[in-house]
């Protein structure tokens, strides 16, 4: 028999897994409404907004420690407004207080802290706050203690300071730089930066923690494919080869946990996020169209199997993390013991196995062991002295045997709710992953992705943020309208059906009339019509998520390519002129806009098979790597008035036939996948 909550609050309503995980704390937590604010007003008492996600583990430890204790709830509903924010459903509010609390401790992350006026303006804020004071931080409920006798006794000085910063802040993300010149220089110039932070032996940038850097490796793959610059290429191979043989890719089932907490990707903190796991096997699609390297091709493969089987719900849509923590302990999940994989797979074939995936007696993580390779399967093979066939016959059935035991423990929580912005990233990696791999099932799964994202997530023709048990809610925020659309692009580019192309350019039209600056260029991250908050911000830069910005200036350029309307060029021109002024100094954080970049600065191909579908010569396409390309599928001369360059196109006796253009001048057209090949790997 179930025992009754003791304690239950309003985030009981909600639908944020994150906030449920909050429901029955003993803080009298409101969810982000007016009625606390104006509660705060009525009581004079300052707000605690904390904000974070469900997958995140200091996370959970602070609930733990802090949010479950009565004493520490106490102090918090006696003397504060309480708020808790899903960090994932609200990133406009996040984006405000994270931008606030790295201004003035030169610190960021979650779970985020900070209090506010009843007006919403934050004076004081930080990360996690322990239960007593170590790591030289104050206990939280010393925290709490001194900002409240601060409210008590300073509290017009509090407002005072608050009103300051929030002014500070406004006018710092006024001054937007922009460059007059978009020329190659600057891809080189951050080129060589990125090759100064590049660690030789590891791969990747920098030291520990490490994260993978997917925005940087398309970049860099990108620039390889331009300038023939063989250092790019080897960071890319490198890096991708070190990530998938360390723990911090799950050699068990597949896809990429969040980041290593070493300079070496052995040990992870292990949620799975789905943008990491998008971006990342998009990476190693393109990594093995270049290289032909078909490790590159599994990693790709495992990885989309993961979220196949694991993240997509029976509506369609990708849900959007797993958490790190199962039964209480980090990690539990995906941990072995070597007394268990020879209880498994028997003495000899467990002696294989752990010294392929370097299992201990002692383990490597809290006397456990996290899978990770040193060897390729050829060195194994040699220094165990096997056959590579005896090796690989042995790795693929400890895997299945693995696998099918760890599948009756007990799961890591799947955060369930879905959003537009992370799913139009994992529909482009499925459609485009459905061509270069040739699996048409992927496409498949892109497909019902974009008939639920553009049925379930639109009310009265509106796009919305969120999806969650039935219930679809929130503005959407110009990353959804971005991401959704660069999908939508992708499926049109491999199906040639119009509906994704028009969905397209309808979600484009509206992203320009609903976010962008009139008056200093550049989008904003809400709407128009979003609610007021004290900041309207821009992000430029990419962090784990592309910024939308970014997304937004590559649709663009692609859709100026495809109609020919010059303003779809010149939004994306203006965008790109703001990012590059801070990409020069920080390329690591600008990798999609440095991508989006190399987009423009490179000539296009313009690829047009008029006629029938045919297979054998749009396999050609995928084959090899050109990101900087458009491809037109059509048999009606009518979609012309949409797209110019299907003008006097024609089917040659009948037969499909490919135009190769670049930038509107055409070469021959040709009905045959071997002439098409050659036209294709010309070099412009």
């Amino acid at each position: 028999m179930e025992t009754k909550p003791k304690f239950t609050n309003r985030l009981v309503n909600e639908t944020s897994p994150y906030l449920l995980q909050h429901a029955h704390n003993p803080v009298d937590w409101y969810p982000w409404c007016e009625e606390a604010f104006e509660r705060a007003k009525a009581e004079d008492k300052p707000v605690l907004v904390s904000i974070g996600y469900s997958a995140c583990h200091w996370c959970h430890v602070m609930e733990r420690e802090s949010f479950e204790d009565e004493e520490t709830a106490k102090i918090m509903n006696e003397n504060f407004i309480n708020i808790k924010v899903d960090m994932e459903e609200r990133p406009d509010i996040d984006q405000i207080y994270m931008t606030f609390v790295q201004a003035t401790t030169g610190n960021g992350g979650w779970p985020l802290n900070v209090f506010v006026t009843p007006d919403k303006k934050p004076f004081f804020g930080g990360t996690y706050f322990p239960p007593q004071d170590r790591y030289n931080l104050p206990s939280f409920r010393r925290v709490l203690m001194a900002v409240a006798e601060a409210w008590r006794k300073d509290k017009n000085k509090l407002i005072e300071s608050a009103n300051e910063i929030t002014r500070q802040i406004e006018s710092a993300i006024k001054i937007e730089t922009k460059i007059s010149d978009l020329n190659p220089q600057i891809s080189d110039i951050a080129f060589e930066k990125l090759l100064k932070s590049y660690d030789e032996k590891n791969g990747g940038f920098g030291g520990a923690p490490k994260f993978p850097p997917s925005m940087t490796l398309e970049f860099l793959l990108r620039y390889y494919n331009r300038t023939k610059n063989k250092k790019a290429l080897e960071i890319v191979t490198k890096t991708c080869r070190k990530m998938a043989s360390g723990g911090i890719y799950d050699h068990i089932g597949g896809g990429f946990h969040r980041y290593s907490v070493d300079a070496f990707w052995l040990v992870p903190h292990f949620e799975k996020m789905l943008y990491d796991n998008a971006q990342l096997a998009r990476v190693y699609l393109h990594t093995f169209q270049v290289t032909g390297d078909k490790f590159f091709k599994r990693i790709a493969i495992e990885t989309l199997e993961y979220v196949r089987r694991e993240m997509l719900s029976p509506e369609s849509g990708f849900y959007s993390t797993q958490d790190a923590d199962s039964e209480g302990e980090e990690g539990k999940f995906f941990l072995w013991t070597l007394d268990e994989i020879e209880e498994l797979l028997g003495k000899e074939d467990a002696q294989i196995f752990c010294f392929y995936y370097g299992v201990t007696e002692d383990g490597n993580f809290e006397g456990k062991n996290i899978l990770n390779t040193r060897y390729t399967p050829d060195e194994t093979a040699k220094i165990l002295k096997i056959s590579i066939e005896k090796l690989l016959e042995t790795i693929e059935k400890g895997k299945r045997i693995l696998f099918g035991h760890r599948e009756k423990r007990i799961r890591p929580f799947r955060d369930e709710k879905i959003l537009t912005s992370w799913n139009g990233l994992m529909m482009t990696t499925f459609a485009e992953a459905s061509v270069i791999l040739d699996l048409p099932e992927y496409m498949e799964i892109a497909e019902k992705n974009a008939v639920f994202l553009l049925g379930k997530l639109r009310k009265d023709g509106k796009l919305l943020h969120v999806y969650k048990d039935e219930t679809a809610k929130l503005n959407a925020y110009l990353e959804d309208y971005a991401n959704l659309a660069d999908g939508l692009l992708e499926l049109y580019q491999i199906s040639g059906k119009m509906q994704y192309l028009k969905e397209a350019l309808r979600l484009a039209d509206e992203m320009i009339e609903k976010f962008w600056d009139e008056h200093e260029g550049g989008f904003f991250s809400t709407s128009h019509d979003h609610e007021e908050l004290i900041l309207r911000l821009k992000e430029f830069q990419d962090n784990a998520t592309p910024s939308g910005n970014s997304v937004a200036a590559d649709v663009l350029l692609k859709l100026f390519k495809l109609t020919e309307k010059p303003e779809y060029q010149e939004y994306a021109v203006e965008v790109l002129k703001k990012a590059m002024s801070q990409a020069l100094r920080y390329p690591n954080a600008f990798g999609r806009a440095l991508s989006t970049f190399e987009f423009y600065l490179s000539p296009t191909k313009e690829i047009v098979i008029f006629g029938e579908k045919s297979k054998e010569l749009e396999k050609e396409i995928w084959k090899i790597y050109l990101p900087n390309k458009i491809v037109i599928l059509s048999s009606n001369k009518a979609d012309a008035n949409l797209i110019p360059l299907l003008g006097g196109k024609k089917s040659i006796e009948g037969k499909p036939t490919a135009y190769v253009c670049v930038n509107g001048t055409c070469k021959e057209p040709v009905t045959e996948a071997e002439k098409l090949k050659i036209q294709l790997s010309y070099q412009t």
